[in-house]
């Protein structure tokens, strides 16, 4: 199912805006690698660039002063999602960085398909309705721990 998804951005020729992390960002960059997909750009830290496989431009961004951990990631997330016009995301129903980069995308009036792992589904997301919805399908105490972590970075929904 994810492979499908990806190819059909390939066919519609999508411009592929994606991260630097491990896991997730760089399987997915490998798969559009082995496609010798081109047109994708790999947004990633002004200091450096963790994975770019496919040896495509790359966006650096600077991170605010004094930023670490999850607030220095997040300032490329938000990045990337104020350029995107949509976005694909992988989730697990418990990443608060993927639930974060959902909520910057809505929050730009952006839609928004998400896989969730644990249900082995997509699901389209285009308002806070649709999210609650995918919401209720997740752990309800992983829920109300993510909610309480992404605290001061929501924008527009509270969980």
């Amino acid at each position: 199912m994810i492979r499908e998804q990806l190819d059909n951005l390939i066919t519609k020729n999508c411009a592929i805006l994606i991260g630097d992390a491990n896991g997730t960002d760089k399987a997915v960059q490998e798969y559009f690698a082995q496609k010798r997909y081109p047109d994708v750009t790999v947004f990633c830290m002004a200091d450096h660039c963790r994975n770019n496989v496919g040896g495509w431009p790359t966006r650096p961004i600077a991170a605010p002063p004094k930023a670490r951990g999850f607030e220095y990631y997040a300032a490329k997330d938000a990045a990337m999602a104020q350029e995107a016009k949509c976005g694909l995301m992988l989730w697990d129903g418990e990443s608060r960085g993927t639930l974060n980069n959902v909520l910057n995308l809505l929050g730009h009036g952006k839609k928004v398909m998400v896989y969730l792992g644990p249900d082995k589904n997509f699901y389209k997301l285009s308002n806070e309705d649709d999210l609650d919805a995918l919401l209720a399908r997740c752990d309800q105490n992983t829920i109300q721990d993510l909610k309480r972590r992404l605290e001061p970075q929501l924008r527009f929904h509270q969980l």
